[in-house]
């Protein structure tokens, strides 16, 4: 029997409960004082305004099964045309333009895409790279300018003004999204997401983190706004360059927070770290905020401790895991961290992130880099042990778009007919039930003798109070690398001969790290546009191997 559902459907139940409340809040300008100008939607102005959008995208052809690039910045119109498409059924295909240009429209050409709609920048990159965009039929240019082509969206939104839409019915595992990974350690890929997915990510997200009927959210990641409407969260945007987390401007978090009670905060580690530094410098305190999320890469225990001095004491810093391909998984908060995981994570343990949430269920197998087809083909590792991770849960994506190697590579069935993720993590299981991640497992170097997992090896070299980050990588045939560690100092070493010494001296006290013979500086780590903090591990092999061999 066929179940029917869409996100949209959440922004109507919204509109229906808060009518009045404030949907979106978007900063606008500045008085001559200095004071932000917002402007706003409540969930009744966004359900009926989108619903006069999805009139006019559906009257110019952009319906149901309509693969859609959307090249929209944050702000109202995001808002408006996203829940537009969900509610016509069609398509939006999200890529990160962080990931540079090229592979940007790589990624948008491979989606095989029947519209654009975009901001005037990415129509001057549409017609100056119209080899990628050949299968696009109509366009629409979010902003005044007509030339190039197609409709504006104002134009599509005056069609049908104040005229209610009938949302398409749309079913549970039918494509809702596709969003491409970011390709940090491989080609990137586009994840479907069907409407039974975001189903099951609100539900999975608004019972996790106990969200209440009066949240107010800073969604300083675009994409994570989207949840708020469906939510019943008001979404304050930031003023900020979603793009540059690690450069945004902490005074004005800080004075969005305080300026409209902000309950829920999501930030990457770099932005958590710039914020949180600025905060304690300063003695700020921030009694609003009754949790803070941080994902997108491991944060570290200084990290956390850090920004929760701006916190009140049963205020949590959580820390969930999970990936493009499967969001939230498993999470931790900040009290559990700061008083027992951080001391082991310290010694080489890896980093804990937590217990599965609800009913997530994970799995931990043997190390394997090859397909996997059926998951009773698979071994469990014993508890204590590294294996990898897989994931199983309603919310987990199940395929990739037009991509059946990666689905080969990383989905495995199960006998009940749901899929399970392979995460391309590695991690161990406590005693307690809780999964402690060890790093990637494309980034596990193999010496012949041991293998050598990033999380644990770094966290010795991160003890150094001169250490901001380290990261391991590996030279030479798979099964006989010689490891290699570059470390990022917080600032110019006057005396690298002896900071080098004493890395050497730190190294050889852990068994974890005393047969690594290489250590080199490395004063900017190569890391992810979209959060700052993934290294790329790759880029610094070659150098390693240009080191080491000339």
């Amino acid at each position: 029997m066929t179940r029917y559902t869409n996100i949209a459907q959440s922004l109507k139940q919204s509109a229906e409960t808060f009518p009045f409340k404030r949907a979106v809040v978007y900063p606008a300008s500045r008085d001559r004082a200095g004071r932000v100008l917002y402007s706003q939607l409540t969930f009744r102005q966004l359900d009926q305004q989108s619903d006069s959008l999805a009139a006019g995208l559906d009257s110019i052809g952009i319906g149901r099964g309509t693969r859609t690039i959307l090249m929209v910045t944050p702000g109202m119109d995001f808002f408006l045309t996203v829940f537009a498409m969900f509610k016509v059924g069609a398509v939006p295909v999200v890529v990160d333009p962080g990931m540079g240009i090229d592979r940007m429209l790589q990624c948008l050409s491979q989606s095989r895409p029947k519209a654009f709609i975009g901001i005037e920048k990415a129509h001057v990159l549409r017609t100056l790279r119209p080899g990628y965009f050949k299968t696009v039929k109509r366009w629409v240019t979010v902003g005044r300018k007509w030339f190039w082509g197609g409709h504006t969206l104002d134009q599509l939104m005056n069609r049908f003004p104040g005229t209610p839409f009938k949302q398409v019915q749309t079913a549970a595992n039918e494509t809702a999204a596709i969003v491409f990974t970011t390709g940090s350690t491989g080609p990137a890929k586009g994840v479907i997401y069907t409407h039974g997915n975001f189903e099951a990510q609100i539900r999975q997200i608004r019972s996790h983190f106990q969200i209440a009927p009066d949240e107010v959210d800073l969604p300083t990641f675009p994409l994570f706004a989207l949840f708020d409407p469906a939510l019943g969260m008001t979404a304050v945007i930031p003023d900020m360059d979603p793009t540059k987390p690690a450069l945004v401007n902490p005074i004005k978090i800080i004075e969005a927070i305080e300026n409209h009670g902000v309950t829920n905060m999501f930030a990457s580690p770099a932005l958590l770290n710039r914020v949180g530094k600025y905060g304690k410098e300063n003695e700020i305190k921030l009694p609003s905020l009754r949790r803070v999320v941080s994902a997108g890469a491991p944060v570290s225990p200084a990290n956390i401790e850090q920004f929760s001095s701006m916190l009140s004491e049963n205020t949590q810093i959580h820390t969930p895991y999970g990936a493009t391909e499967a969001v939230p998984i498993i999470s931790i908060g900040s009290h559990e961290i700061l008083s027992e995981t951080r001391k082991l994570s310290e010694q080489g343990f890896g980093m804990c992130v937590g217990r599965p949430i609800a009913d997530t269920k994970v799995k931990l197998i043997e190390i394997s880099d090859e397909p996997i087809t059926r998951i009773q083909e698979t071994s469990d590792v014993p508890e204590n042990q590294v294996g990898e991770i897989t994931v199983k849960a309603d919310h987990v994506t199940e395929h990739y778009f037009n991509n059946a190697n990666a689905d080969l590579q990383a989905k495995i069935e199960d006998p009940d007919g749901k899929i399970w993720h392979r995460m391309g993590d590695l991690g161990w299981k406590d005693s307690k039930g809780r999964i402690w991640f060890c790093g990637r497992k494309a980034h596990r170097v193999e010496t012949g003798k041991e293998t050598l997992f990033t999380i644990p090896v770094e966290a010795i070299f991160n003890n150094h109070e001169k250490v901001y980050r380290s990261a391991l990588t590996g030279v030479g045939p798979k099964s006989r690398q010689i490891p290699v560690v570059f470390v990022e100092p917080f600032e110019k070493i006057s005396d690298e001969k002896q900071f080098i010494r004493e890395l050497s001296e730190l190294a050889e006290q852990n068994p974890l790290t005393s047969g690594i013979e290489y250590i080199f500086i490395e004063h900017k780590f190569p890391v992810d546009i979209r959060h700052n903090s993934k290294i790329f591990r790759e880029k610094l092999a070659i150098k390693a191997r240009e080191l080491i061999t000339g």
